[in-house]
């Protein structure tokens, strides 16, 4: 068996790339020192514990087709584009050492011109005339056997829209769970270096073979070209699953209120896994019948827009003459939801 181990993804899909560090993780034979090199295009990645209705601005998330990958580490959301590249290590215990895998990463950026440095906690730093900024977060994952330590480097990103994907709609939600916290980070493309993500990839994979001493060819993986790694195909499934993104999330509740011309109405969700598990609705309306008969449907569907809209409109058929009244509420109820 091969020592060393170098897998470079030409997939930009979230859910396949993310699969693959999973059978790194979990399944790869713990005597291998394994570098993974990937990007993703147009993904907000949030960590294991997080909720993404809190988390992420989920209405323009799907109006700008950005897909969710949950990870299996913890930490906060991120945003990530085809300027963020992506490294993944994993060596065996007791030599796996993080920060063997960060000083691989620095001798990398400084083969490129970078000079930057390692914080305290889990970020790479660089210093400028406005004072340091991060170009490079990391998450470290580890077992009895073996070690894990995954990051980004910031080359180019559209930093902009971090904000437009993770700051969440002003939604009352009470949700539990780990919150994402902003830091200031800056791109290697404003410090003046342009590099490619190619670049990165062959400095980093240099850097990797000058440590170990040893080189080993490329395996280039993609949908078309999967990866030598059991158990892949069910793990790439697992990853693209709603139930794994989205339902997931720790148990959180939603409460929403409007009035309309036929009355006002409350409606307050529970939600665990994904699933609503208790509805309440108040309204003054005079025609309480069908928004009762709407509100005790709710009650254990998926919190999925698509699925409410489509009880929705089984709810409308069964009650005619109210028609207006409750096409007018679940227009305004998948605003709220998307």
């Amino acid at each position: 068996m091969t020592a060393l181990r170098l897998l470079i993804s030409d997939s930009h899909d979230p859910w396949f790339n993310l699969a693959v560090e999973e059978c790194i993780f979990r399944q790869m034979d713990a005597g291998q020192r394994v570098l993974f090199l990937w990007r993703n295009n147009d993904t907000v990645v949030i960590g294991r514990g997080q909720n993404p209705w809190k988390e992420c601005n989920t209405r323009r998330m799907e109006r700008d087709d950005i897909k969710l990958a949950r990870r299996s580490s913890g930490g906060g959301a991120v945003f990530h584009d085809l300027g963020n590249s992506c490294f993944t290590f994993m060596a065996g215990k007791p030599e796996y050492d993080k920060s063997v895998s960060t000083a691989i990463v620095l001798a990398g950026l400084a083969s490129l011109g970078i000079d930057a440095f390692a914080s305290g906690r889990n970020d790479l730093l660089v210093s400028t005339p406005d004072g340091e900024r991060k170009i490079s977060g990391s998450a470290y994952r580890e077992t009895q056997d073996r070690g894990f330590h995954h990051g980004t480097v910031l080359r180019s990103a559209d930093l902009g829209r971090l904000a437009d994907y993770l700051n969440p709609d002003p939604k009352k939600l009470a949700a539990k769970g780990i919150s994402s916290v902003r830091g200031r980070v800056a791109n290697l493309s404003e410090l003046g270096a342009d590099i490619s993500h190619a670049a990165l990839v062959d400095a980093l994979s240099e850097a990797f073979f000058a440590h170990y001493g040893a080189r080993v060819l490329p395996e280039h993986i993609s949908p078309d070209s999967l990866p030598d790694l059991p158990g892949f195909a069910p793990q790439f499934a697992h990853q693209a699953r709603w139930e794994w993104n989205f339902g997931k999330a720790p148990a959180f509740s939603h409460s929403l209120s409007e009035r309309f011309i036929w009355g006002g109405v409350e409606l307050h969700f529970d939600v665990v896994q994904g699933q609503i598990s208790a509805v309440q609705l108040f309204s003054d309306s005079l025609d309480l019948v069908p928004l009762e008969a709407l509100a005790q449907r709710l009650h254990g569907i998926a919190y999925r827009p698509e699925v409410i809209e489509s009880l929705g409109q089984k709810v409308v058929a069964e009650y005619p003459d109210a028609e207006p009244m409750l096409k007018e509420l679940m227009v305004w109820l998948m605003q709220q939801l998307r």
